[in-house]
């Protein structure tokens, strides 16, 4: 039975990252966060309530990375918040410098970042920030894997996801000999 149930929209949280090539050779990462209710809200400490649409979270945050994704630099903009006390996080990625966006790099991050150290919007951002940086410089990942003579770009790659995975078409298509054909279950005779 399939009922239609109404939705009243409440909150929108609208999440934007882009990447680009900077004409110093370097790359950004740039994400942005938007939050909005749908309906009037009074904040906490607010003396009246802001009316429908008025943005709660109004973040942007930068970082600027080499081809290795290691972070050259990292800023924050808190231009809207709950709290004018919020700014302060806006001189918390100072820490973020130096780091290589790669496995482990959300670990780090709250490691560095968590709790009263910094934003938690600011740190939420980072993770699909690090997401599209890979997005990004993947045409020159991808030209790096298919140059590869001795075959190491490749077997990293394999297993990395499920596409990749050692028994799909992916890779049997693209990397045959690295194919290892899925094993057909084991029958026992009762």
């Amino acid at each position: 039975m399939n009922a239609t149930v109404d939705v009243e929209p409440m909150h929108c949280r609208r999440i934007e990252t882009t990447f680009g090539r900077r004409s110093d050779g370097l790359f950004e990462i740039e994400g942005r966060l938007l939050d909005t209710k749908a309906h009037a809200f009074r904040r906490q400490l607010a003396t009246e309530d802001s009316p429908p649409g008025t943005p709660l979270h109004r973040i942007s945050v930068r970082l600027v990375v080499d081809a290795d994704l290691v972070v050259h630099e990292a800023t924050a903009d808190l231009a809207t918040t709950p709290f004018e006390t919020c700014r302060g996080a806006e001189q918390s990625l100072f820490p973020l410098k130096g780091m290589r966006i790669g496995p482990g790099w959300m670990r780090r991050v709250k490691n560095l970042l968590g709790g009263p150290m910094s934003c938690t919007h600011v740190v939420e951002l980072l993770g699909p920030m690090a997401t599209t940086a890979f997005q990004g410089l993947a045409p020159m990942r991808i030209a790096r894997i298919n140059a590869s003579s001795d075959g190491a770009e490749r077997r990293k790659k394999v297993d990395s996801c499920f596409a990749y995975a050692a028994q799909r078409d992916v890779v049997a298509r693209l990397w045959p000999e690295l194919y290892k054909p899925k094993e057909p279950p084991v029958e026992h005779a009762i």
